[in-house]
């Protein structure tokens, strides 16, 4: 059974020496002064976790703050590439953000490439206990101190189990060569899709549909609640779904770190409360709806089967070892592992 682990220990721990000295009243913003929250994530159907776990953050900070805090959610609006949002976010056009490792990476903080790693965790407990502890704690310290205070770390939340849709299903690995697989194109990520013998394309998600509906790419990967919410499925290119669970995804909700720093001690608080809210939320609605659209999945015609992962899971070890040393991160991935 799925099980919530308290966030509170890696939010305090991360943020309290951060907040130190930055968060009253004299050193960082004005009490009851009215500030507006610019909230964003890059998927645009309203049934969205995403858009669950932001609308519970603007819940949470309007009614806390009795107003004094706006915040203004966008779904898909004003971007629909998470490369736009972290941009957003470094400049001030956004004040909160939901981005993935592999994105993140592109602003320099490499380490935190660890946690898109395929087959690096066995099942949610697993994921859950790695975000929430030690680990999750630690990626949050790199995030503020290696972009310089342009993002701060306020939550961990889940984009479900990944698996594999396309043209065909796989009854073992070797069926993906020489495939065109939308994913990362560049990194752990598809270095790993590569051994395995895909050919790692870069497809806008927005434009997906589309590009499977036309032959553009033979396959994708993701999980049910999202691909299904965008009818992936109902294409010939997308309708095969074999369940590989080779990622159980990490996303990181962000706030630009100067402008968090400008609110008052009071704000902050609020802040950190309504994104422990906003984890709790998202990941229920995530977990809640991967069974869920799996079943409409079945229902809309597509084919779902399983496959032996154990193979992919011995070509991945490697992987992740050679690619933890490269970064600096082989500590971080032995405490990951020891959480099994």
């Amino acid at each position: 059974m799925k099980k919530f682990f308290s966030i509170s220990f890696v939010l305090l721990l991360a943020l309290s020496g951060i907040l130190a000295g930055c968060g009253s009243d004299e050193a960082g913003g004005e009490a009851g002064k009215k500030i507006k929250i610019v909230a964003a994530h890059n998927q645009t159907s309203p049934d969205n976790p995403y858009q669950t776990g932001l609308l519970e953050f603007k819940e949470v900070a309007e009614s806390k703050s009795n107003g004094d805090i706006e915040v203004e959610v966008h779904a898909g609006t004003i971007g629909t590439e998470e490369s736009e949002l972290v941009e957003k976010l470094k400049l001030g056009a956004a004040d909160v953000v939901l981005v993935s490792p592999g994105f993140m990476t592109q602003t320099g903080i490499k380490e935190i490439d660890l946690l898109a790693m395929p087959y690096l965790f066995d099942n949610y407990e697993h994921w859950e206990k790695t975000v929430d502890g030690e680990v999750g704690e630690e990626m949050a310290k790199l995030i503020n101190e290696k972009s310089n205070n342009d993002f701060k770390l306020i939550g961990y939340w889940s984009a479900g189990v990944r698996h594999y849709y396309g043209k065909k299903p796989l009854e073992k690995m070797e069926d993906m060569k020489g495939l065109t697989f939308r994913t990362q194109t560049s990194g752990v990520v598809a270095d790993y899709w590569k051994k395995v013998g895909a050919i790692p394309t870069s497809i806008a998600w927005g434009e997906l549909y589309q590009a499977l509906q036309q032959n553009v790419v033979d396959s994708s990967e993701n999980s049910y609640p999202y691909f299904v919410q965008q009818n992936h499925h109902k294409t010939d290119n997308g309708k095969y779904i074999t369940e590989t669970a080779h990622d159980y995804t990490t996303r990181f909700l962000l706030v630009n770190g100067k402008k968090f720093d400008s609110y008052s001690k009071e704000q902050q608080d609020i802040i950190i409360e309504a994104a422990e809210a906003s984890v709790k939320a998202e990941r229920e609605a995530v977990y809640a709806q991967e069974d869920e659209y799996k079943e409409k999945a079945i229902d809309d015609g597509a084919k779902v089967n399983e496959i032996d992962r154990e193979p992919f899971i011995k070509l991945a070890e490697p992987l992740q070892e050679k690619a933890a040393k490269d970064m600096g991160a082989e500590d971080l991935l032995e405490k990951i592992r020891n959480l099994k």
